[in-house]
Parts: structure tokens; C-alpha cells; sequence
């Protein structure tokens, strides 16, 4: 049995790293929620903000604040967007059977606490809107210090149908919901124009006539007063944080008592920067909503920096004082990527039956040889072994020292400053390194181990031209012995910065086990002839 055949699903499929809040497919949204690990950490998050959405004390507005924070990578977005959906109870359809699933219903066997599952539950049940956005998409520079509050306002006219480019049409358009006249708008501007409202109100200054009359029409008001009414919206329109709040009120009041509305903004922290205004306007936005909607508006946040290192940086260039800000967002949530391992197993290894008995089979027969050939040497920290053929099956074709060592020369790698910032310890950057060795060595028969240097190649994009020209060009040095001494310099390499573990030839060797049955003296006599040469 080969590798490739081993694994549940495909090692080959696409798995989507990249988390964008705009993929709102239901293919996406379906693979988002059906490989969804819930790790000890991530448990522990859902458990605390839950606790905090479902309590009476949120009902005071003083809790709506959520600052989810995380190092590039580390699936903060993954996280806003599951809550979204969460929050929402999204109905998504299979892409390939059309079964239709509630949010919810993934989650099932995913969270171990019943009381826990029990408060997912509850807060699916809340009637909510959900509004999910990039910040840094949908903001327009032009617009500065109040760019954030005019996202908001847009996004928000979005929602209920109005539109998202003009804030005093989504204005106009409001009035003629509030009064029952929207729909004859809407048609008499058809019966005039040819067109629907809809697809032509982006071009409205352009259409002050045919708005007019077909305002004229629905509302039956005089031509003349009805076209100086649309001539000064424009001046009339004030862009205000309470006349915001007092708009997200107004739709609440409209709706059910419990419904709620809910905007998660992803990468406020890097859209923010260092500019001390932003953050005043996005502490007023959440302060106002809390204050007038009474717990019913939240606003859930990501940054790749926690509030305070935030707070922090903007302090050293301005007085202000931030207490506030720091009261508006109580819940911080920092996800630290503690357990990729997690991730990694049950996205991408999870085994078919009969390959994890054939697996476990090998282990029992030889669990002591392989253990004894993946030991390091004596003046390198303990590394973590398989503790027994379950365990074996779940890691295989890897080691689990594998899971922390990547992450380490991840991490030691972009400190030492050999690669570009994109590189991170993360969970997207981890899962792609270990998609990446696993399909390197799937057409081996299963036996075969993922040595470290197959994880060479799925950052050598991210590393400096300086760094890895080195090896690049010993390939064309012709004393070299193809391949065995390439991979031999890309083990160096990744292991350089990694204190835990000495460059002696004893755990090259070690790095270098490609077989259950690997010789490891026959390695061991390659490696010091590639060093010779």
C-alpha cells in the first residue's frame, strides 16, 4: 500500500490556508466548517466567549467588545469566520451530495462538553445579523480619520439592502422603507428609466431626473420640492458615530426583542496601524453601540497584535488616554497556534481503516526499531517519540517531534531575519509544510518516513535570494554527490537557528531516516564523506 492511499482524504486536494472573509461560496464554507479542528485551545476560547455573549451582564453594553489577536497564520481569520457562521446558524449544502447541515450541526461530535456544545446551541438560536468584512477591502483612504465609522455605516446599508457606495442614497432609501413607499420607488424608477433600481443607483448622480420623478410618483409630492429634497441630501447628511448607533438601534427596535447584530472586522490591528485616531474612532463606534443597543449590537475584532502591545505603540506617539478602549474590549482571545499538531492530524492524516490497522501492525512488530532510530544525541533537548502504535498511526508518515520542530525552525528562521514576514509558525504556514512532505513521499510503499529535509522546499520560497543561493548553486558543483548532498545542506540549514538540536552527525542521521529499517550506519558513513567532499 502506498502512501497517497492511506489518508481519508486526498493528500493532494486543495485545502484553503488563506481564510478570506469575502469567500462566502458554499463549497468554501462547507471544507471551512467540515475540517474544522477544535484544539484544548481553541475549546477554551469558545468556552469564554460564549460565556460572555449568552450572560445577563452583556444585556448592559458593556461587554459587546471581542479582540481576538494572533501572529500572521495562526487562524485568527478562520476563527472569526466560524463564528460568523456559528453565530448566524449558516445552512450550507455538500458540493458533492447536497446535503444541506446547519453551522451547528458540524460541531456535534466536535465539542466533548455537553455543556459547552449546550451554550453553541443557545447562541445559534439567538435571531442574529451577522456582518463579516475585511476592514482594509472595503475602506477607501480617501475618507481618514473617519474610514472606519463610514465602513461600518456602509457595510450596515449593505446588509438591509441599500446601498453600500452613498451613504446619503442608503439614507434616502432608509426613509422610503420606514414609510412603506421603497417598492413603488423602486418600480415607478423601472416604468421611467428601464432599469432596475438596483443595478443602476451606483450612477445616481448621474440620474437626478429620474429619481425625482419616480420619488414624485411614490411619495406624491411635487416635482419641485421633491428634486431640492435630492439635490441636498449630500448637505444634509451628517456622518456621525451617534447618528450611526442611533441607525443600528432603529433596525434592532424593528426586529424581534432578542435579535442581534454582530459585525466582526478581520485585521482591525493592521488597518489601525499607528494611527491613534483610528483606534478613538473604532473605541467611540463600540462605545455607542454598546450604550444605545444594550447588549443586542457586538462588535468582534481580529488583530495580529493583542490590545495592549496595540495600545502600546500608538501611546509612544501620542498622550491619550486608552483606558477606554481597553473597558470596551474585555474579551481577549489570543490565539497562540499551541496546537497545530492537532490541526494537522485531523485535517490532513486521518487515516482510512484498514491503513491504520496495517500501520499499527508494523509498529507492534518493529515500535522498539523505530524509536531507537529516531533518538537524538545526549547534548540535544528530549525529543517526543511515539508512544505506541495508536499514536504511531495518527502521526505516520511523520514523527511527532516532527509537529514542534518545524514550528521552531519556523519560527528561529524568520527571527534570524532568512525569510520574508509571510513565513510564520502558524497553522496555515505548518499545514502547508506538512501537505507539501507528505505528497513528496507518496508514491512510497508504507515503511517510509518523511525525512526533515522534505520540508525544504515548501519555504525556500519564502527565504531570501541571498540565503538560499547557496544550495541552489552546489547543485551544479560537479564534486557533489546529486541529491544526497543537497539534501544534507538543506537539513543544515533548517536546523541552524534550532538550539535544541546540535549539527553533529549522530542527529543528521537521525534528521535523515527515510525507513522503518533505515540503516543508520550506512547514513552515517554518507554524511561524513559529504562533509570530506
Amino acid at each position: 500500500m502506498k502512501i497517497k492511499d492511506i489518508f481519508s482524504k486526498s493528500i493532494f486536494r486543495h485545502i484553503n490556508g488563506v481564510v478570506k472573509a469575502s469567500q462566502q461560496d458554499d463549497p468554501v464554507i462547507w471544507q471551512e466548517l467540515e475540517e474544522y479542528v477544535v484544539t484544548r485551545e481553541l475549546d477554551e476560547h469558545f468556552r469564554k466567549l460564549f460565556q460572555v455573549y449568552l450572560s445577563d451582564g452583556s444585556r448592559s453594553g458593556d461587554s459587546i467588545g471581542v479582540w481576538i489577536s494572533g501572529f500572521f497564520g495562526s487562524g485568527k481569520s478562520h476563527f472569526l469566520k466560524i463564528l460568523s457562521y456559528l453565530l448566524e446558524n449558516r445552512e450550507v449544502s455538500s458540493p458533492e451530495t447536497g446535503e444541506k447541515r446547519r453551522a451547528i450541526d458540524f460541531f456535534k461530535t466536535r465539542i466533548k462538553d455537553p455543556m459547552l456544545f449546550a451554550d453553541l446551541q443557545r447562541a445559534a438560536q439567538i435571531p442574529c445579523d451577522v456582518i463579516l468584512f475585511n476592514i482594509d477591502s472595503r475602506a477607501d483612504s480617501s475618507e481618514g480619520r473617519a474610514a472606519i465609522l463610514s465602513v461600518f455605516w456602509r457595510i450596515f446599508n449593505e446588509m438591509q439592502g441599500l446601498s453600500g457606495e452613498s451613504l446619503p442614497l442608503a439614507k434616502l432609501e432608509r426613509y422610503l422603507v420606514r414609510k412603506g413607499k421603497y417598492e413603488s420607488f423602486v418600480q415607478a424608477f423601472k416604468e421611467i428609466y428601464g432599469s432596475k433600481w438596483q443595478d443602476e443607483r451606483d450612477a445616481y448622480s448621474l440620474l437626478t431626473d429620474e429619481i425625482v420623478e419616480a420619488l414624485s410618483s411614490a411619495l406624491e409630492r411635487d416635482r419641485q420640492t421633491t428634486k431640492e429634497w435630492v439635490e441636498g441630501l449630500e448637505k444634509q447628511f451628517s456622518l456621525t458615530v451617534e447618528g450611526f448607533a442611533n441607525r443600528v438601534k432603529e433596525y434592532l427596535d424593528s426586529r424581534d426583542s432578542q435579535h442581534r447584530i454582530v459585525f466582526l472586522v478581520d485585521e482591525v490591528g493592521q488597518f489601525i496601524g499607528e494611527d491613534s485616531y483610528l483606534m478613538l474612532n473604532l473605541q467611540t463606534i463600540t462605545e455607542e453601540l454598546g450604550r444605545l443597543c444594550q447588549g443586542r449590537a457586538w462588535v468582534m475584532v481580529t488583530s495580529q497584535e493583542d490590545i495592549d502591545a496595540t495600545l502600546g505603540s500608538l501611546k509612544s506617539r501620542r498622550a491619550n488616554d486608552f483606558s477606554k478602549i481597553q473597558g470596551r474590549f474585555r474579551t481577549r482571545l489570543s490565539l497562540s497556534g499551541a496546537n497545530t499538531d492537532e490541526v494537522i492530524q485531523r485535517r490532513l492524516l486521518e487515516k482510512k481503516e484498514e491503513a491504520t490497522r496495517k500501520i499499527e501492525g508494523l509498529f507492534k512488530q518493529k515500535g522498539d526499531i523505530i524509536n531507537n532510530q529516531i533518538g537524538f544525541s545526549r547534548d540535544s533537548a528530549t525529543h517526543k517519540k511515539y508512544s505506541d502504535e495508536k499514536d504511531f498511526a495518527v502521526n505516520y508518515p511523520f514523527v511527532p517531534y516532527h509537529f514542534q520542530l518545524v514550528q521552531k525552525l519556523f519560527e528561529s528562521i524568520r527571527k534570524a531575519g532568512a525569510s520574508g514576514m509571510n513565513l510564520s509558525p502558524g497553522e496555515r504556514s505548518m499545514l502547508d509544510a506538512f501537505q507539501f512532505a507528505a505528497q513528496n513521499i507518496s508514491d512510497k510503499e508504507v515503511g517510509a518516513l518523511a525525512p526533515l529535509y522534505q520540508f525544504y522546499p515548501c519555504i525556500e520560497s519564502f527565504l531570501d535570494t541571498a540565503v538560499k543561493r547557496s544550495i541552489t548553486q552546489a547543485a551544479d558543483n560537479p564534486g557533489i554527490k546529486p541529491h544526497f548532498d543537497i539534501h544534507l545542506l538543506q537539513t543544515l540549514f533548517l536546523i541552524r537557528y534550532v538550539e535544541t538540536i546540535k549539527p553533529n552527525i549522530d542527529n543528521l542521521v537521525t534528521l535523515f531516516i527515510d525507513q522503518v529499517d533505515t540503516d543508520r550506519l550506512a547514513i552515517k558513513k554518507e554524511i561524513q564523506q559529504a562533509l570530506e567532499r
